[in-house]
């Protein structure tokens, strides 16, 4: 197998701090991703195996490999912590892939670390199987994200709520530079430290950016249209921290997200955003709002003098809500099957607002849209008027089963949306909240058994050969008093 190497250890000495993981009692996989382990040039069976499983435990690395917890800041829900990091977390090294891209190992849940504020540094089972699943299927619905390795049980009993088994997550990024890895840079190292973390991000995520000013224009519209997705997909992140906002444009950190089943703008599930900060309907402004606090901490990147870096950071962010309606519209458009335009996108806009006011399962009215695509010119029903099996008449009832519904769909199907492209961007299956509770509650009291079928449903998304239930939402009682907590 390749060795580890430690790119980012060797270049930021200042942004981590050497550790070592925990060592497990009695470590044991419950999850392996062989598809991604053989995308890192990693023998699953080896990884099986009593060395293999101490790699990925952190506790027996190759020759050379020197882990560290990074550091960073970040500003949560608005307060500013100057000091965060990896307080349970390691960054094992990096590998390159088949494609020769390099790629952080890393751990979640391997014990406290100097940046552990009091926390106990443990990972518990049920937080780690979340992120593996729901990581794993933002990555089969095509959303850039952090993947999963594995997941190990640790063999240790912690506490929570209750005592619950232990488990430590194997996750793999692009990298984990965050808002926050710059916010951190710029309060220990100043200046100098900020520059080199740019030219850093430069080499690793745009090589064809010009300078630091490009890599920050890059790592925006990145970010936003990784929004965008989320936004069609219904999916809650619940801790848009600048320390979980990454320079790549990955999805990071699957603590208290959710993913909508009825459509509601404002659906928030985290049990600790009280005020609703990063419910469905805020998550491009906080967006923008991180970024800002990045050209805050990256100005003496944009240029010497600081009147020119604050003017070009100004611009910039004058451009925010330009960049993100293009972003949005692009996906809104893409999500209706018609190529990206002003008058396309005043079509999807139409809608979405049908959407709003209806407020349906936003998978099924997607999935809706692929069955009408088809084109089989049954008579849209008046009002009130069942035909159950046409297709366009049930996108109708998805949309409220009104004049203006039917009348959109006409003018819709005149642009001749490919069912085949639908087809391949809807899903027939979410991590559908209560479908993920359910497994979890199962593997924690020692049934892996649903989580296992869910994992593979939801790394599948686009087949229809799943179990009748994966495919309905929530009972609207469940999904009314729904709550999603960091699981930290």
């Amino acid at each position: 197998m390749q060795h580890l190497q430690h790119d980012f250890a060797d270049h930021f000495p200042d942004l981590c701090l050497d550790w070592r993981a925990a060592k497990a009692p009695a470590p044991q996989i419950v999850c392996l991703n062989e598809p991604l382990a053989h995308e890192l040039g990693l023998d699953p069976s080896w990884l099986r195996s009593p060395e293999g499983i101490g790699f990925l435990c952190g506790t027996h690395l190759t020759e050379g490999a020197q882990p560290v917890a990074m550091g960073y800041a970040g500003h949560q829900f608005g307060q500013f912590s100057p000091r965060l990091g990896d307080g349970r977390a390691l960054l094992l090294g990096e590998m390159r892939d088949g494609a020769g891209k390099l790629r952080d190992i890393h751990l979640k849940g391997s014990g406290p670390t100097a940046f552990s504020r009091g926390g106990d540094g443990w990972g518990a089972f049920g937080p780690m199987l979340r992120e593996y699943l729901v990581s794993e299927a933002m990555h089969a619905l095509g959303v850039p994200t952090t993947r999963s390795l594995a997941v190990i049980s640790t063999g240790r009993a912690i506490a929570r709520e209750r005592v619950v088994p232990g488990a430590l997550l194997v996750r793999v990024a692009n990298s984990h530079i965050r808002i926050g890895s710059f916010q951190y840079a710029q309060l220990t190292g100043g200046e100098e430290l900020v520059c080199k973390l740019a030219e850093y991000t430069r080499n690793r995520h745009y090589p064809d950016a010009a300078d630091a000013r490009e890599v920050f224009h890059h790592a925006l519209d990145a970010q936003l249209a990784t929004v965008a997705q989320w936004m069609r997909l219904g999916f809650i992140h619940g801790v848009l921290n600048t320390d979980n906002t990454t320079l790549s444009g990955e999805t990071i950190d699957y603590g208290p997200c959710a993913f909508m089943d009825e459509f509601n703008e404002h659906a928030v599930f985290s049990s600790i955003d009280h005020s609703g900060r990063y419910r469905y309907h805020n998550q491009p402004h906080i967006i923008g709002w991180n970024f800002a606090r990045l050209a805050e901490a990256m100005l003496p990147t944009f240029a010497a003098d600081p009147d020119e870096a604050v003017g070009f950071a100004q611009q910039t962010m004058n451009t925010f809500q330009e960049r993100w309606r293009k972003a949005h519209n692009s996906e809104r458009c893409r999500a209706i099957g018609v190529e990206y335009s002003e008058d396309n996108a005043k079509l999807a806009d139409e809608f979405y607002e049908l959407i709003g006011k209806a407020n349906p399962d936003l998978t099924s009215a997607h999935r809706a849209l692929v069955d009408a695509a088809v084109r089989d010119r049954h008579t849209i029903a008046a009002p009130g008027v069942d035909t159950a099996r046409s297709p366009v008449n049930v996108l109708a009832r998805q949309l409220g089963d009104t004049a203006p519904a039917r009348e959109w769909i006409a003018r819709w199907l005149n642009h001749a949306p490919s069912p085949h492209a639908l087809a391949r961007l809807h899903p027939m299956i979410i991590p559908r909240n209560h479908l993920v509770e359910d497994a979890l509650s199962s593997a924690t009291d020692g049934d892996l058994e649903p989580f296992h079928q869910l994992l593979h449903a939801v790394t599948h998304p686009f087949g229809k050969k799943h179990p009748p239930e994966f495919l309905k939402p929530a009972p609207r009682e469940f999904s009314a008093t729904y709550q999603t907590f960091c699981g930290t």
